[in-house]
């Protein structure tokens, strides 16, 4: 992939007289990013749409922290682009986290889940802040099931979505049906309509700052049809990230080749999920472009190069569609 990418950084600086729209140079890029996106509806099978609405009340059930204040969508919000737009997000007791909540739009189809890849599935992603001390902050899983026995409607609602699991209510389940709701997160934008061939889906100004955003070598990390979330790279590859104290998948595996590696977030929606980085250290879009062509790349970005490099990212904003985003209708045992 690397050898096909710099070949296409190649045939963009090659070409110094082209036309801004798809041209030759345009039309050499878009393979980099592959397929476009496709939104996706509510599932007609009635086990699946069982598991998924499930999904959306257990994604927005504040019961399942310790204080019944927090539910997935305080930090990850299905209106607010699966972010809350805080630098750490507040859990029990107002304890901070230690990073920056990423987006859960379109999380499922990355490599892992979480900064430093500790969950391969949004299934397994979903049974952790749960139980994490200073989130949702529930004692144990046993703790959960319980609790979820209790409010009257949860059984059935469980029964029904998982019918050949005795007993209906586990934390497994919660995890499952979580993850469902979460698999229909898919945001697509005016960029997969110029990945699907409209020509003139991307104004002017975004159609060179696609082609400075390859040229200045971000596709470098920036890759497929979510523009990242499918690798791990060092934070601080040409210079030293400012902050050492967390030493992102290094933490996870103890091993040195790990040190500051983390998960290259996926660049769909990044207009709209700042702060941004995992210390959230940027609070605007164009700060955090300087900050990783001078960090990643070595490069000190022109006013100018910058500016059309955001403007083909805010390109990247899609929507999630309000029939998924939407909050359940009612709450068991309310």
């Amino acid at each position: 992939m690397r050898v096909h990418i710099l070949s296409i950084i190649f045939v963009v600086n090659s070409i110094a007289s082209v036309s801004l729209r798809a041209d030759e140079a345009t039309k050499a890029i878009l393979p980099v990013f592959g397929k476009p996106l496709k939104a996706l509806k509510l599932p007609k099978d009635d086990l699946l749409r069982a598991q998924v609405e499930l999904g959306r009340t257990l994604y927005h059930e504040k019961r399942l922290s310790r204080d019944n204040s927090i539910s997935c969508n305080s930090c990850h919000s299905t209106t607010g682009y699966g972010v809350d737009g805080e630098k750490f997000s507040i859990g029990f007791e107002n304890h901070l986290t230690g990073r920056n909540s990423p987006t859960s739009f379109n999380a499922f189809m990355h490599i892992s889940q979480f900064w430093d890849g500790r969950a391969p599935t949004v299934e397994e992603q979903a049974k952790g802040p749960i139980l994490a001390g200073g989130e949702m902050a529930m004692p144990s899983a046993e703790a959960v099931v319980a609790k979820l026995g209790k409010i009257d409607g949860y059984e059935a609602l469980f029964a029904k979505a998982f019918p050949k699991s005795k007993p209906a209510i586990t934390y497994d389940n919660v995890g499952k049906a979580i993850g469902a709701y979460e698999r229909l997160f898919v945001t697509p934008g005016r960029f997969d309509k110029l990945l699907a061939g409209e020509e003139k889906a991307l104004k002017e100004p975004e159609i060179l700052g696609l082609k400075k955003f390859v040229s200045v070598g971000c596709v470098a990390c920036h890759t497929g049809n979510l523009l990242g979330g499918n690798a791990y790279q060092k934070l601080g590859l040409q210079k030293p990230w400012p902050n050492q104290k967390d030493q992102g998948r290094f933490d996870l595996t103890k091993k040195e080749a790990d040190k500051m590696f983390f998960k290259v977030p996926s660049l769909r929606n990044i207009a709209k999920t700042g702060p941004y980085f995992h210390d959230g250290s940027s609070e605007k879009l164009e700060d955090a472009v300087q900050r990783m062509a001078a960090h990643q790349l070595g490069k000190d970005l022109s006013k100018e190069d910058r500016a059309d490099i955001v403007a083909f990212l805010r390109s990247l904003t899609g929507k999630l569609p309000k029939a998924i985003a939407a909050p359940p209708k009612a709450f068991p045992g309310k």
